[in-house]
């Protein structure tokens, strides 16, 4: 079943605002995916950083961690938000932080690049939402998932959203035959997976052609012929977000636009509330197409 929202915002005085947009539309898809959540927001950069995303086990403490992390040069920004910590790294500290983060077992990572953050979950979305303090948050855009975990168990691991590339993730409702063919293929090309999602596949193969040199919008498209299913997908970039359902479209989708910004929702409920929602071009996304709404 599943909830998938997705807001991009063309109106910098709503940034502030993005994450308790956000917060209320994650909420409202909740009874569609009760299980877990998860949420990329993409915020404000660091010139010359990265961010990275983690989390750990119960019993590891942070403090320790960013220690640990820092010791090779001047102590990491650092944010710890419940669960998950986010490090700012200088670029050039980068290769030496994935080093130690390999012989460290008990640590997730949950995302890197230079504007994005990661944050998911086991739990009822809004309590997520509530824990990492989504409503504080403030960027772009954003994506974000409620899941109802029906083919795999309810784990942080198996929430969306699922990333294979810096600063790009994916959210997915509906379901993949080929997953597994798919991501053999493209582990014979060089990319590693974390779980058996079939949603991590489809990031995966976006992650690769991008790779390759395809525009967001062509790699989108490249995955009508490569992914067999029935889903819908939205991929947030750096620069903006994307939006395909496949040929049959039977998963539900709606779409709306205002001069200050583009939103999606598996159901209209999950924009009701945004700014100028009684004014807005309302649509249903069509079959097969691909939607790019990307920064200047």
């Amino acid at each position: 079943m599943c909830g998938i929202v997705g807001l991009f915002l063309k109106d910098a005085a709503l940034e502030p605002k993005l994450g308790v947009l956000l917060a209320g539309m994650i909420g409202t898809m909740g009874d569609r995916g009760p299980d877990s959540a998860g949420f990329a927001v993409y915020g404000a950069e660091a010139p010359g950083s990265i961010k990275v995303t983690l989390r750990a086990t119960a019993d590891v403490d942070v403090t320790d961690l960013v220690a640990r992390l820092s010791a090779a040069g001047t102590p990491l920004t650092h944010a710890v938000r419940d669960t998950h910590v986010v490090l700012t790294v200088p670029e050039e500290r980068a290769a030496a932080l994935w080093a130690e983060l390999g012989r460290m077992p008990a640590i997730s990572i949950v995302s890197s690049g230079r504007r994005m953050e990661i944050f998911k979950e086991v739990g009822r979305p809004d309590q997520v939402a509530e824990r990492f303090g989504l409503s504080r948050m403030g960027g772009t855009h954003a994506i974000g998932h409620t899941r109802m975990a029906t083919e795999s168990a309810v784990t942080t691991d198996g929430a969306h959203p699922f990333t294979t590339g810096a600063d790009q993730c994916l959210v997915h409702n509906g379901s993949l035959s080929n997953h597994n063919a798919v991501r053999r293929e493209l582990v014979r090309r060089g990319l590693t997976f974390r779980t058996e999602n079939d949603t991590e596949v489809a990031a995966g193969f976006i992650t690769w052609k991008m790779q390759e040199g395809f525009s967001l919008d062509q790699a989108m498209g490249a995955s009508l012929d490569a992914l067999d299913g029935f889903y819908t997908f939205v991929v947030g970039t750096e620069s903006g977000f994307s939006v395909l359902r496949d040929p049959i479209a039977c998963k539900p989708a709606v779409m709306a636009e205002t001069d200050r910004w583009v939103a999606f929702g598996t159901e209209y409920r999950a924009l009701v509330d945004l700014p100028g929602i009684d004014t807005a071009k309302v649509w249903e996304p069509e079959p097969a197409k691909v939607y790019v709404w990307e920064r200047s």
